[in-house]
């Protein structure tokens, strides 16, 4: 079985994700309420910073834990690890 890098912090990560998912509903609530488009645009700001920091987070998880865990299993399973980071790297780089 397969232990997540971030299983240590998993609580920690739901919160996070918790606090972020109210930003979003407040927000939607400021464009209901038509909200000055500057102070939405703020708000957006802030969940997409937060979104950002548990994006860094997982990802160092998943270096720290799956990718040194994989390279000490064997090289082509570390390597594959190290692939899979960098497409996710880029990913996040592109958004």
């Amino acid at each position: 079985m397969t232990v997540n890098g971030y299983s240590g912090s998993q609580e920690d990560y739901l919160k996070r994700l918790a606090r972020i998912e109210g930003q979003v509903r407040g927000i939607a609530r400021m464009v209901e309420n038509d909200t000055y488009c500057i102070d939405v645009l703020t708000q957006v700001s802030a969940a997409t910073k937060a979104l950002q920091a548990v994006s860094l987070g997982l990802l160092e998880d998943h270096i720290a834990h799956c990718v040194i865990d994989a390279a000490k299993e064997s090289d082509e399973a570390g390597q594959a690890k190290v692939v899979e980071a960098s497409a996710a790297i880029a990913r996040l780089v592109r958004s």
